[in-house]
């Protein structure tokens, strides 16, 4: 809808102009998945009250990798990337850009400065930020065409004992705004399957056991492409949901704290603008360690 009212150039540009508060209807903020009728009004605030970010020095968040381009941390969860409302703290963007002002400014977008990629609240794990304008373009061109290498480690439930390739589409669930559902996933994936609203993206994921835990396996999840919520979805399609993932059926996990679940991103394997390939490793955080011998 903003996109043909010409709010918006792309479906994605509508909804960070949603995600961000900027769209209200009616006087009121507007949600993901709502419906507009005949007659509302709509409104998107100027860039002006976009969230910005605000340097905070209190944030503990690891250096994994540092040159004059680039910047690979270590990000803590349930800890957000960005600032999604305007006085917004508490996320890595915070804090990085408390340490690294020009961070804050070497995006497009105010609220993410150079944020390259995303981890959900929940995922733990190598996160890359940019230091320049230049590296920003170049590392954002590398994620789009495959470039960047990305490792992910999981505890799922039940055993994989092989190799799957998955690679179901992936689109909005047709009435929950907070999950995705993959298209044509069944019998695993419950009745909402095939529940969506939204156009389905190709998604490929690629998955490797680790070890045996107990009722789980940990494995190793390689995605070839970057949809929303892509391995979590993937892995449950399959009957293989996340430990702690409640939002997709992941069995409780005690030693969790509400809103995490046990994927991390374990390691990165780049060029960096520079031209000096990288590989870097994210250790476990403490709270996924624990998890691990709480499961086994």
């Amino acid at each position: 809808m903003l996109v043909r009212l010409g709010f918006a150039r792309s479906r994605r540009a509508a909804r960070e102009l949603v995600e961000s508060g900027r769209v209200r209807v009616n006087g009121r903020r507007w949600r993901k998945g709502g419906t507009v009728a005949p007659g509302d009004a709509v409104e998107v605030a100027p860039d002006s009250e976009t969230p910005a970010i605000a340097p905070a020095a209190d944030a503990d968040i690891a250096i994994l990798y540092e040159d004059p381009d680039l910047l690979i941390v270590a990000k803590p969860a349930p800890m957000a990337c960005y600032p999604l409302r305007p006085g917004d703290g508490g996320t890595v963007m915070n804090g990085i850009a408390a340490r690294y002002p020009e961070t804050a400014a070497a995006g497009p977008k105010p609220a993410e400065g150079g944020l390259i990629h995303r981890l959900d609240n929940g995922t733990s794990g190598a996160l890359m930020i940019a230091r320049k304008r230049s590296a920003y373009a170049a590392m954002r061109a590398a994620l789009t065409s495959g470039a960047i290498a990305r490792r992910y480690h999981a505890l799922v439930a039940g055993t994989i004992d092989r190799p799957l390739r998955i690679a179901q589409p992936i689109a909005h669930h047709a009435k929950n705004p907070r999950r995705m559902v993959a298209v044509g996933a069944a019998p695993h994936a419950g009745p909402a399957a095939n529940a969506y609203r939204s156009h389905p993206r190709p998604a490929l994921t690629a998955v490797a056991p680790l070890r045996k835990i107990g009722g789980f396996t940990l494995i190793e999840a390689a995605p070839a492409t970057g949809v929303r919520h892509q391995i979590r979805v993937h892995l449950a399609s399959v009957g293989h949901p996340i430990a702690g993932d409640e939002l997709y059926g992941g069995p409780h996990l005690q030693s969790l704290a509400p809103g995490r679940f046990w994927l991390h991103l374990a390691e990165l394997g780049l060029t960096a603008p520079g031209g000096a390939f990288v590989r870097v490793s994210a250790p476990y955080p403490a709270d996924l360690e624990s998890a691990l011998s709480a499961s086994a």
